[in-house]
């Protein structure tokens, strides 16, 4: 299944509902347009500059990210030896992204959001915060499409997923 797009108002309203490492797994998502499992593999030493170089594991791209500061500054806090969220069991393991994913779905649902809202509804968010600040070419750029068409899905994922809800 798809996961839907959600509007900024949202995933704020989800933000507020999870837990504390959740909330800040998330608000990284939403702050780089990032996968959840590249967040929750962020290793602690990214951290010690405002700007990290990032792999990505689905495409093998690497990215630059530039932290925002709160951001920064909220995660070099966070972060234990090896990673920036480690494994609640084993430290030497990162947090898992099912562990996000589980919390998002339950905040999701606590506050009867509907659609299929989820850790990858927050690249799309972000997606949509680029593009209208930016334009969809900025926005295909940070996300690393090679095709404008996957962009516009995520950009414009929101207006077709009302459009199916039939609202306005």
């Amino acid at each position: 299944m798809r996961t839907d797009a959600a509007s900024l108002a949202a995933m704020r309203v989800v933000l507020a509902a999870l837990t504390p490492c959740n909330r800040l797994i998330m608000r990284t998502c939403l702050a780089t347009g990032l996968r959840v499992g590249d967040v929750v593999a962020l290793r602690s030493a990214q951290l010690d500059k405002r700007r990290a170089t990032v792999r990505e594991a689905k495409t093998g791209k690497t990215r630059r990210i530039y932290w925002p500061r709160d951001l920064w500054l909220d995660l070099r806090r966070w972060r234990g030896q090896e990673w920036v969220f480690p494994g609640r069991l084993d430290p030497s393991k990162h947090w898992t992204r099912q562990a996000v994913w589980r919390d998002v779905k339950r905040a999701a649902k606590a506050f009867r959001l509907g659609g299929n809202i989820a850790p990858h509804s927050a690249r799309k968010t972000y997606a949509q915060q680029i593009a209208a600040h930016d334009g969809q070419e900025a926005a295909r750029r940070k996300l690393g499409h090679a095709d404008m068409a996957t962009t516009l899905v995520y950009t414009l994922a929101q207006l077709v997923d009302l459009d199916k809800r039939g609202l306005p």
